[in-house]
């Protein structure tokens, strides 16, 4: 049975799990803005440890049982990137597979340039290519949100749902369900399943409100777009085709500056953790599987 262990990370207290066998290679999940570690099924994670892999999750600092912070707290994407290398660090891993969705992709790019001798491979899901300070994580409950169409191009504001309490249990696992559903497909999981994994969330969470708040006050860092042709490492780009969070020209750019890239549509998948229906798909090409 695999158990939370809460841990010493960059200065703050970090939750996290692992899968599989500390011998095997290691693999490290890096969910998306305000996101905690629960968004990675515990199925997916355990068949990646079944295809020899170390698999670690974690919850970002604001999400899951990880150190909360007050509404408007002052951090950056930097320091989230900080904090996933710490957690390699805690565990004794000197390198890793980087999986990384949305926020957690554009993480995982920082690492491949900032610190190249940490990575191992990259898998890059529904991201884009050197998310800058500029790129605003779409988060509902927020009074608006900006979109950027394509890279390079000027962010357009379209507005999101009413205010949420997220205190509340029963409007927030709505509002958490609505969003998954708004960004997803015909894949997407049904309701009861959505409910348990929103609750879930909700249950391990210290405070939605400020998670939300505060990872979208610290964005993605510096832009690092410009330097992602120094990867070398292998890079697998998984993105949906119904994804309109970040439309075809993002994964499309990615490819083209990362070296040696390979692109993978996920067809009739969002902006959404890869759902059921795609998992043979997704989980042979990050295991190097035909």
């Amino acid at each position: 049975m695999v158990t939370e262990t809460m841990m010493p990370v960059n200065g703050i207290q970090v939750c996290l799990e692992t899968f599989g066998e500390r011998t095997d290679p290691p693999l490290l999940l890096l969910a998306g803005e305000a996101s905690s570690m629960d968004w990675w099924d515990d199925e997916f994670c355990r068949r990646l440890a079944a295809g020899g892999r170390f698999v670690i999750r974690y919850d970002h600092r604001d999400t899951g049982r990880s150190t909360s912070f007050p509404s408007g707290a002052e951090y950056s994407g930097v320091d989230l990137m900080n904090d996933a290398l710490g957690v390699l660090d805690a565990l004794g891993v000197p390198a890793a597979h980087l999986v990384g969705l949305s926020l957690g992709g554009a993480l995982a790019q920082r690492i491949a340039v900032e610190h190249p001798d940490r990575v191992l491979s990259l898998a890059l899901i529904s991201t884009s290519a050197g998310l800058g300070p500029d790129a605003t994580p779409v988060l509902a409950g927020m009074t608006a949100v900006a979109v950027r169409a394509a890279p390079g191009t000027e962010v357009r504001v379209q507005p999101t749902t009413d205010e949420v309490d997220w205190s509340n249990r029963r409007a927030a696992v709505a509002c958490l369900i609505a969003e998954i559903r708004a960004r997803g497909g015909p894949f997407t999981p049904d309701e009861p399943q959505l409910r348990r994994l929103a609750e879930r969330i909700f249950d391990r969470s210290a405070d939605l409100a400020a998670a939300r708040l505060n990872h979208r006050k610290a964005g993605y860092g510096p832009p690092v777009r410009e330097r992602l042709r120094a990867i070398t490492v292998p890079t697998l780009i998984l993105h949906g085709t119904l994804d309109q969070r970040f439309p075809a020209e993002h994964p499309r750019e990615l490819a083209r500056v990362i070296p040696g890239s390979r692109l993978v549509w996920l067809e009739g998948v969002g902006h959404e953790m890869p759902p059921r229906a795609v998992w043979d798909q997704v989980l042979g090409a990050i295991l190097g599987e035909p």
